[in-house]
């Protein structure tokens, strides 16, 4: 196998242990013996768990990032700037359920990275802030707090890692689609 392959099983495999026992409780030899190698053979693909961590998280922060400024600076409506969100979270969410529940229980274990991430993140919910003000600005969503809208939507969406699982049958399309239904025009007939 080769090393860029044997680190991402790595990587898999480590995320899918923490979301199962949480970071805290999961050694290197747990990871080791998960992906049938032996711990110090572990240590000539990655430097340590707190390396995996980062590595899980930075990247899924980072890829929300980046997905939201292209959304952000798109020329689009406001809904259609928040279908895309909704579409970025089931995406995103669908390829690394695992990963996932680190983003979301996990970092405030990091190390050295905390800062950037939280950076990240704020920045994150600040794009996001600002694409409901401007919809609120332009009439196209309904004039309320846009505090409550982030904090519903953005509830909805950290919580996918839970319940995508569990929901085989439904494709991420199928998903956003009813998603982005219930959460941007809600349920009223």
């Amino acid at each position: 196998m080769k090393l860029e392959n044997r680190k991402e099983e790595i990587i898999k495999t480590a995320a899918k242990l923490f979301k199962e026992k949480g970071y805290s409780a999961v050694t290197m030899r747990d990871i080791a013996t998960a992906v049938g190698m032996k711990a110090a053979s572990l240590y000539n693909h990655i430097s340590s768990k707190q390396e995996l961590l980062k590595i899980i998280i930075i990247s899924l922060a980072e890829a929300f990032t980046q997905g939201m400024q292209e959304i952000k600076t798109s020329n689009i409506s406001t809904k259609q700037k928040l279908e895309a969100v909704v579409k970025l979270h089931v995406d995103i969410t669908a390829q690394n359920t695992f990963g996932m529940a680190s983003l979301n229980n996990d970092w405030m274990h990091l190390e050295g990275e905390r800062d950037y991430y939280l950076s990240l993140r704020s920045g994150y919910e600040a794009d996001f802030r600002s694409i409901l003000l401007e919809g609120i600005q332009r009439k196209e969503i309904a004039d309320s707090s846009v505090e409550v809208m982030l904090f519903s939507i953005l509830s909805t969406l950290r919580s996918l890692y839970l319940w995508i699982p569990k929901k085989e049958d439904v494709t991420p399309e199928d998903l956003s689609k009813s998603l982005s239904n219930v959460l941007i025009n809600g349920i009223n007939k």
